[in-house]
């Protein structure tokens, strides 16, 4: 077993105070989202797919190195994880201000530009799996649904934060506008980062007994609960990239506000329930919660007016909220302390294969019969994933994390 060195029952402040660095960067991560595809083709000229795959290819790099950042952590420990990530953020803000600067040679501009990306999915992975990590450590085994939660809040905070901030500040004037100062914005929040990580004193850990098992069992054991995972995932895929289209099809208003209830809700409800995976269970409430999320979804499909709709995306966005803690819980349960890292980044891999598989998957469905029955589909995915889940729990029954 994992010996700390120090209490395992700590403040949710002294938690927050390592999940800031998963905030500041999707901060880095929100900021340039609204901006690089008009960058792309109306600056540098390139086509809409080139556009579009400039912003795709941060989350291409994150699940290609999910498995290689999981065994980073396990090895180089929880803390070097975040510091690497802090500064692949501040090269890839580098790249950013050199795309700015050179964008009257667009091929430069565009392959400064991928390279940054690159840098910054390879970030996003570091910092997202050693905060968790880190904080497990520092917390205790027992806090493991909170402190995911944690990291999910800051994770959609920090890019509804700067996806915003961004789009302002590139319609400033000159080069205090546009991508070189998205860029040198990033670079700055980068080095504020490192500076207070590199002042954290590391969790110190008695050497585990037992090597740590290859990563391709790690992603078997937790194949379950990631499957379920990916299924449920897809709802957030939908409402997140097919809503708008949706509202407009039914020639409906108040898509944003629709999206808006679903963030409210969702925040809501890991704010306040989080502790109940711990109370009961993280299949009992991942259960819970993918039923409520295939309501929400089915009264979505269902809704005949666009306020009913908005209601129902908030169901949804309340039922999706602690599927992946509640089964995060039981993912890593499956594997030991020495393989925490490689669980969770195998774990995160179904929720990007999720949001991957969602675009092509909905705009298929979306060809083939229409708009109507899109969240029709996703609910019977959904309740494919309740359907499973019920069979694990009479399987493989829910572990609580260890106090």
């Amino acid at each position: 077993m994992l010996a700390l060195r120090m209490p395992a029952s700590l403040s949710g402040l002294r938690v927050m105070s390592v999940v800031v660095f998963t905030l500041m960067s999707n901060i880095v991560i929100g900021l340039p989202m609204a901006v690089i595809p008009i960058f792309v083709h109306s600056r540098l000229g390139f086509s809409t797919i080139l556009a579009g795959f400039a912003v795709s290819l941060q989350y291409l790099a994150t699940f290609a190195v999910r498995s290689w950042t999981g065994r980073m952590v396990d090895r180089t420990g929880a803390k070097q994880s975040v510091l690497a990530g802090l500064v692949a953020t501040v090269l890839s803000g580098v790249l950013t201000t050199i795309s700015g600067l050179v964008q009257h040679i667009p091929w430069l501009s565009l392959a400064t530009l991928l390279g940054s990306r690159l840098l910054l999915g390879l970030a996003e992975s570091l910092i997202s799996i050693g905060v968790m990590v880190w904080n497990i450590e520092r917390a205790g085994p027992a806090r493991t649904a909170q402190v995911i939660s944690w990291n999910g809040i800051c994770s959609y905070g920090g890019i509804a934060l700067g996806a915003p901030l961004g789009a302002v500040m590139a319609l400033l004037p000159g080069l205090m506008g546009g991508v070189t100062t998205l860029g040198m914005v990033s670079v700055l929040v980068g080095l504020v980062g490192l500076g207070l990580c590199r002042g954290f004193p590391p969790v110190v850990r008695v050497a585990e007994p037992a090597p740590p098992i290859p990563f391709a069992r790690v992603l078997l054991r937790v194949l379950p609960y990631g499957t379920v995972l990916a299924l449920g995932s897809l709802g957030f895929g939908a409402i997140s990239s097919c809503l708008a289209l949706y509202y407009t099809a039914h020639n409906w208003n108040g898509a944003a506000a629709a999206l808006s209830i679903f963030g409210a809700s969702f925040v809501a409800v890991r704010l306040v329930f989080s502790r109940e995976i711990n109370r009961r269970g993280g299949s009992a409430v991942a259960l819970v919660s993918l039923t409520v999320e295939t309501m929400g979804l089915g009264a979505l499909w269902l809704a005949p007016t666009s306020f009913l709709a908005g209601l129902a995306t908030g169901l949804t966005g309340a039922g999706l909220s602690l599927v992946f803690p509640a089964l995060g819980v039981d993912a890593v349960a499956r594997v030991g302390p020495e393989n925490r890292g490689a669980a969770l980044g195998a774990f995160a891999v179904f929720f990007d294969v999720a949001l991957g598989l969602s675009g092509p998957l909905l705009g298929l469905v979306i060809q083939s019969v229409g708009y109507d029955p899109l969240f029709g589909v996703c609910a019977v995915l959904c309740a494919i994933g309740v359907a499973m889940l019920i069979v694990l729990r009479w399987r493989l029954p829910s572990r609580r994390p260890p106090g």
